[in-house]
């Protein structure tokens, strides 16, 4: 009788400390003292191209578009094009040292913006700092188009893509932006096309008079 009341006792005393340790383990196998689930990092970069567009009242500005494609305004040699990239934590967390690079593409020479620029590589990286959860930071960079002799002498239209990444050691992610150069080709008449000729201020919202001759609609965003 006795040993079957101690062998029940016994395993009562096991079964306890069983499911005990088996709560702890749960407990701290979750996120924090208090449970939950990890939190998600997450990183958002958005690449737009500057697209020059004339308003009523006579000044052109630029129209910050994901894309120009051929039948867009055009750019021309030795223009200047602007891209703006905006950089956003998306998270509910803050993320450290984000790293940012764009992959400068051929025909194309950074003149103003934030970085550096490694002409080997052809890459302008600069470090966009902590975020805080939700945080959004906006940069532009402002690259010139080479001269017409230094492009393809068979081609007329150039259509280009310029890629942007953010990124730290736990969140990465990128987008890009195409663009088009016309060109005059040997034996055929150059038609003009609008491309925003002139020095950028960062964040400036005004430009120069740029495509004589030609209206420009707007996109709208």
């Amino acid at each position: 009788m006795i040993r079957g009341r101690t062998s029940r006792l016994l395993i009562l005393v096991f079964g306890f400390l069983f499911f005990a340790s088996s709560s702890v383990l749960a407990q701290y196998g979750q996120y924090g003292q208090y449970g939950g689930s990890l939190p998600s990092k997450t990183i958002l970069i958005e690449k737009m191209v500057g697209k020059p567009v004339q308003t009523k009242g006579g000044t052109d500005q630029l129209d910050y578009v994901d894309n120009l494609s051929p039948s867009d305004p055009r750019f021309a040699p030795e223009q200047q094009i602007v891209f703006r990239l905006k950089v956003k934590n998306t998270s509910d967390v803050s993320l450290n040292n984000v790293e940012v690079k764009d992959f400068v593409p051929e025909f194309l020479t950074p003149v103003s913006g934030s970085g550096s620029f490694d002409a080997a590589s052809r890459i302008v990286s600069f470090n966009a700092g902590d975020f805080a959860a939700g945080q959004e930071k906006v940069y532009f960079l402002t690259m010139k188009i080479s001269s017409q002799n230094q492009m393809p002498a068979d081609k007329g239209l150039i259509c280009e893509i310029n890629k942007s990444e953010a990124s730290n050691s736990e969140v990465f992610d990128e987008d890009s932006a195409q663009f088009c150069i016309e060109k005059q080709v040997l034996g055929v008449q150059h038609v003009p096309s609008a491309g925003p000729e002139m020095g950028f201020a960062l964040m400036g919202l005004e430009f120069g008079l740029l495509g004589v001759g030609i209206t420009l609609k707007k996109r709208a965003k």
